[in-house]
C-alpha cells in the first residue's frame, strides 16, 4: 500500500479506496421522503399542513429534554405565520435534507483533519448522516427551516391571491390565515391548491417585530403528552406477539462470552428464547422482569484476555501520556522564550471517568418479516443506528426502517447503537417483535464514559499578576476518533483518514484553548490509550478543560493577590460578551470578591458560540460532602428563539453541572466499572439541589448553542468556592473532600 498523503486523501480517496471518484456526480439537491396522509399537503421536507389546517413540522433531530421539538417549530411556524395553537410535530425520516454535519463536525474533530470542512460536509450529507449533538440543532436548521416557511408561506399567498383576484404579494399570513385587505382563507382551504405553484427566484423573509413568534417564550409542544403520560417512548412500543429481552455483556476489553446455564434459564416462566452470541448473550420472555431473571439464572461466564483493566492502569496511561510527546492544538507568540529562565507556576488537574445519569436506559424494539426490519428506538442518531441493525442482519441499510422516539434524557448516551444491533439480532432470531432494554447495571458497565483526563498548567507572572506565558498539556483519549470510529465504521473517508498519521483530537481539545488575552501560550494534546471505550457527555470535553483552565486562572489570581473576578475582566479585553456575563453574575449573586470564609466561586466560559458566567456558593457539611447552595448564572447565547426553552437548558445544566462536579462517576476494578445502580451516582436531589438563577442578557448576535453551555463553568466554579472555606485547592473531578485528604 503506497503511503497516504493529503494530496491522496483529496485526490483518490487515500490508500486506493476512490473515494472521490464519483465526486462530479453527488447530487446537489435531494427529494424530500416526508410522509404524507390522505389530508395532507407536503411542502418540502420539513413541513405539511393538513385540510383541518394543521401546520405539522418534520423536526430532524430527536427530542430528549432540550426543547427542540418547541424551538424549530417555532422557526417555522414565525416565517409562515401560523398559529402556535395548531402546530404539531413528527420525527424527520432519514434523509440528506436532514443531516447535520455541524454536529459531526464537533464529534467527529480529530477524525477528519485531513478533509476539507466542504468535502466532508458534502459527504456527510450525501449519507445523510443525522445526529443531535454538540448544541447544534437551531444553529444548524434555523436557516433551513426559515425558508421552508417562507417557501409555504408564499405558495399560500398565491393560492389566495388567485382566488381573490389580487396581487400575492400584497398579500399577507397571520395566525394560521391568509388575509388581505378584510378578507381571509385558513391554510387548510388552501393547502392542496398552494402545492402547485411555483416559488420565486428571490425567497422572501419577515422581518420586523411585530406579530412575532420567535423570541417569544411559547409553551413546548411535547410538554401535554408527558405530563398526561401519553408521550411515546421506545419502551412503551407494544406490538402483536411481542416478547421482551434483557442483555449482558461481560467485563471490558478483549471478552468472549464462554458458558451459559441454557436449562436452568428455561426454566423459568415465561421464557421464549435464549440467544447467545461472541460478546454477548439476551434471554427474551413475555415480560421484562421475567427475562431478566432468567438472565440471572443463565449465570453467563465471560472469559477476559489481555491486560487488566484497572483505576490504576487508565492513571498510568494518562501519565505516560502526559510525560510523552505531545501535538500541538494552538498556539501563540514565543513561550519558550518567555518561559526561559523563569520562575514558572504549575498545577496539575485530573479528571476521572464519568457516567450518563440518564433516566431511560438503551432500548429498542425491533420486528422482523419479510426480510426487513422496522426499529422503533430512541437515538441520537438515527443512521448510525440503522446501519448498525443492518451489519447485525448482514442486510442492505435499504431494508431497514427506523422509527425514531422521545429519548427520556440521553446526555449522550443515546448517540450509540450498540441496543439496535442486538434487538435486530434477537428479532430475527425468534422470529417475532421484541424488545429489549439494558437493566441500569448493564447500561453502567458498559457505558461510553466521558473521558479520564490529566492536564499540567504552567504560567509565568508579570506584573501585577499579568499572565506572560500560558501553556496547557492535556492528556486525555482521542474521543472524537472513537465517536467516528463507533458511528461510521465503515465510512470510506473516515477510513482513508485514519491511515493517516495521527494527531491531536480536536473533540479531546474541545474548550482547551482560554478565552483570554494572553500574548504567548500553547495549547498540547497528548492522546492517551486508556483501553476503555469513551464517548460523548452533554458538556463535551469543555467540561473537564474548563475545569483546568477556570481553576488555574483562579490560582493565578490568588498567587498575585488579585480579586479574582477582577482579574478575569482585566484579561477579556475584546471579548465584551463573556465579561459582561461576569460583571452580571456577580452583581445579581452580591460577589464578595472570593475571600476567605465567603463560600464562593465564580467561573466563565465560551462554546457553541455562546458564553457563560458561573458564580457558585458551596460548603463541605459535617460527613465531608460537598454541598452546593446556590448558583447564579449570566447567559449571552445570542437571539433567543424561545427564551424559556433557554433557560431551562441552562438550569437543567447547571444541575448536570453539580452533578458531574460531585459525583456521577465511576471508577474500574477488574475490567468492570465499580459504580452500577443509580442510587450510587450520587446526583442532587430535591432535598439538596441548590438554588438556581439564570440571567439571559438580552442580544442581537445569531443564535448559540445552549444545550452543553450550562455544564462547563460550573466544576471549576464550585471547585473555587471550596477553595475559600476549606483553604485548599481541589484539582480532581469528581470533588470529594474526604478522598483527597482535606476532610478527616
Amino acid at each position: 500500500m503506497p503511503t497516504p498523503t493529503r494530496r491522496t486523501i483529496l485526490v483518490a480517496g487515500g490508500a486506493g479506496i476512490g473515494l472521490l471518484v464519483a465526486w462530479g456526480a453527488w447530487p446537489r439537491r435531494y427529494a424530500p421522503n416526508l410522509p404524507v396522509a390522505a389530508d395532507e399537503t407536503s411542502f418540502g421536507s420539513f413541513l405539511k399542513v393538513s385540510r383541518d389546517g394543521r401546520v405539522i413540522v418534520a423536526v430532524p433531530q430527536v427530542e430528549h429534554g432540550q426543547g427542540v421539538f418547541t424551538t424549530l417549530p417555532q422557526v417555522v411556524a414565525d416565517e409562515l405565520g401560523a398559529d402556535w395553537r395548531t402546530v404539531a410535530v413528527e420525527p424527520a425520516p432519514i434523509n440528506p435534507l436532514h443531516a447535520n454535519p455541524l454536529a459531526a463536525d464537533a464529534l467527529f474533530a480529530g477524525a477528519f483533519d485531513h478533509v476539507p470542512r466542504s468535502l466532508l460536509a458534502e459527504h456527510l450529507t450525501r449519507d445523510a448522516v443525522m445526529l443531535t449533538a454538540g448544541s447544534t440543532s437551531l444553529r444548524r436548521f434555523e436557516q433551513v427551516l426559515r425558508e421552508a416557511g417562507a417557501a409555504a408561506r408564499v405558495l399560500l399567498c398565491k393560492a389566495a391571491a388567485a382566488r381573490w383576484d389580487a396581487d400575492w404579494q400584497a398579500c399577507d399570513t397571520a395566525d394560521g390565515f391568509v388575509v388581505l385587505d378584510g378578507r381571509k382563507l385558513r391554510f387548510g382551504e388552501l393547502a392542496e391548491a398552494a402545492a402547485g405553484y411555483a416559488l420565486p427566484d428571490d425567497l422572501p423573509l419577515r422581518f420586523g417585530d411585530d406579530r412575532r413568534l420567535s423570541g417569544r417564550s411559547l409553551p413546548r409542544l411535547d410538554a401535554p403528552a408527558k405530563v398526561d403520560g401519553s408521550a411515546n417512548y421506545a419502551g412503551d412500543v407494544r406490538l402483536p406477539d411481542m416478547v421482551f429481552a434483557s442483555v449482558r455483556r461481560g467485563p471490558l476489553g478483549d471478552t468472549w462470552l464462554r458458558s451459559v446455564n441454557r436449562a436452568a434459564a428455561e426454566a423459568v416462566g415465561g421464557v421464549a428464547g435464549v440467544i447467545a452470541r461472541d460478546t454477548w448473550v439476551a434471554v427474551a420472555a413475555n415480560n421484562w422482569w421475567a427475562a431478566n431473571r432468567a438472565l440471572h439464572a443463565l449465570d453467563p461466564r465471560f472469559e477476559t484476555r489481555g491486560q487488566v483493566l484497572d483505576t490504576a492502569s487508565i492513571d498510568r496511561a494518562l501519565d505516560i501520556a502526559l510525560a510523552g510527546e505531545g501535538y500541538r492544538v494552538t498556539a501563540a507568540g514565543d513561550l519558550s522564550s518567555v518561559f526561559r529562565g523563569a520562575q514558572i507556576y504549575t498545577a496539575d488537574y485530573h479528571a476521572a471517568l464519568a457516567l450518563h445519569p440518564s433516566l431511560e436506559t438503551p432500548s429498542a424494539t425491533a420486528h422482523w418479516r419479510d426480510g426487513a426490519l422496522e426499529l422503533w428506538i430512541g437515538t441520537q442518531a438515527p443512521t448510525s443506528a440503522r446501519d448498525a441493525a443492518a451489519a447485525a442482519l448482514g442486510i442492505a441499510a435499504s431494508r431497514v426502517t427506523v422509527h425514531t422516539m422521545l429519548v427520556g434524557g440521553s446526555f449522550g448516551q443515546a448517540l450509540e447503537s450498540d441496543v439496535a444491533a442486538q434487538a435486530a439480532t434477537v428479532a430475527r432470531e425468534l422470529q417475532r417483535p421484541v424488545q429489549l432494554s439494558w437493566s441500569r447495571s448493564e447500561a453502567a458497565l458498559r457505558d461510553r464514559f466521558r473521558a479520564p483526563a490529566r492536564a499540567r498548567m504552567s504560567a509565568r507572572l508579570g506584573a501585577g499578576g499579568a499572565i506572560l506565558g500560558w501553556q496547557a498539556k492535556v492528556a486525555a483519549p482521542a474521543t472524537g476518533v472513537e465517536l467516528a470510529t463507533r458511528l461510521l465504521p465503515n465510512d470510506p473517508l473516515r477510513r482513508a483518514a485514519a491511515a493517516l498519521a495521527g494527531g491531536s483530537d480536536g473533540y479531546a481539545m474541545s474548550g482547551a484553548t482560554p478565552p483570554y488575552a494572553i500574548s504567548a501560550f500553547a495549547i498540547d494534546h497528548h492522546p492517551a490509550n486508556v483501553r476503555v471505550p469513551v464517548g460523548h457527555l452533554r458538556g463535551l470535553a469543555d467540561g473537564y478543560n474548563a475545569f483546568f483552565t477556570e481553576c488555574f486562572i483562579d490560582e493565578l489570581a490568588q498567587a498575585s493577590g488579585n480579586e479574582p473576578m477582577s482579574y478575569r475582566i482585566g484579561m477579556l479585553w475584546g471579548n465584551v460578551r463573556l465579561a459582561r456575563c461576569l460583571t452580571t453574575a456577580s452583581a445579581i449573586g452580591g460577589w464578595q470578591g472570593g475571600v476567605a470564609g465567603s463560600g464562593q466561586g465564580i467561573a466563565a466560559h465560551a462554546v457553541a458560540g455562546s458564553f457563560i458566567a458561573v458564580l457558585a456558593e458551596a460548603r463541605v457539611d459535617d460527613a465531608g460532602r460537598v454541598r452546593v447552595d446556590r448558583l447564579v448564572a449570566a447567559v449571552d447565547c445570542g437571539r433567543a428563539v424561545n427564551p424559556d426553552v433557554v433557560r431551562q437548558q441552562i438550569e437543567g445544566g447547571l444541575i448536570l453541572g453539580v452533578a458531574l462536579a460531585t459525583g456521577c462517576s465511576t471508577g474500574i476494578e477488574r475490567n468492570l466499572a465499580t459504580t452500577r445502580m443509580f442510587g450510587d451516582f450520587a446526583l442532587p436531589t430535591l432535598a439538596d439541589a441548590p438554588e438556581v438563577s439564570v440571567e439571559l442578557i438580552p442580544s442581537s448576535a445569531e443564535p448559540g448553542g445552549v444545550s452543553d453551555l450550562g455544564i462547563p463553568a460550573v466544576a471549576p466554579a464550585v471547585a473555587n468556592a471550596l477553595r475559600t472555606v476549606t483553604g485548599k485547592r481541589l484539582r480532581s473531578l469528581p470533588l470529594q473532600p474526604r478522598a483527597r485528604g482535606l476532610f478527616p
